[in-house]
């Protein structure tokens, strides 16, 4: 019952099954299939027996493409040499994935000097790896009345970061925090 409902899931979310995921020779529930050929031609509607049948005669394995039409289509394929190609696609799909890590930097409105310059230097470090970057102005008690301090605190970032980076987001309050984005620049 269990593959059924990641079939379900699969038709609903519209997403591609993986190769655990499909039902091989007898695991095939149904009486009657719809039977492809491994060249992709449809040979018509067969019982499950002969379509196990044509499938060992062909060396082949006999899968379940589709549960959901009536009835379900099966396709006579070699399903180790399937289930090779389906995890190179993953492979490749993974290898050219880019993800944007987004790493963050916290200020307060009194931070001072020596911290500033520290914080810059990771700020540079992570632009210079290509990662982009949050800089967040913390507001703790009534500091909160003094926003224009975090903005000045935010000016001067942007000020000392021209060089090496974008702005993607302008200074916006969220909560209690000031917050800015920023991108490496091309």
């Amino acid at each position: 019952m269990q593959i059924l409902k990641k079939n379900v899931y699969n038709k609903y979310s519209g997403k591609q099954k993986s190769a655990d995921e499909y039902r091989v020779n007898e695991t095939i529930k149904s009486s009657l299939i719809r039977l492809i050929g491994e060249k992709g031609t449809q040979l018509g509607v067969f019982s499950r027996c002969d379509g196990l049948y044509r499938a060992k005669s062909l060396s082949l394995d006999l899968v379940e493409v589709s549960s959901y039409s009536n009835p379900p289509v099966c396709k006579l394929m070699d399903y180790g040499k399937f289930k090779y190609e389906q995890k190179r696609k993953m492979a490749i799909a993974k290898k050219k994935h880019i993800t944007s890590e987004i790493k963050e930097i916290k200020f307060r409105p009194k931070t001072g000097d020596h911290d500033f310059d520290f914080k810059m230097k990771n700020l540079k470090k992570f632009l210079s790896q290509s990662k982009k970057v949050k800089i967040t102005v913390v507001f703790k008690g009534r500091e909160i009345i003094h926003v224009d301090l975090g903005k000045k605190m935010l000016e001067k970032v942007i000020s000392d970061v021209k060089d090496y980076a974008t702005v993607d987001f302008p200074p916006k309050m969220e909560g209690k925090q000031l917050i800015i984005i920023l991108s490496p620049a091309k």
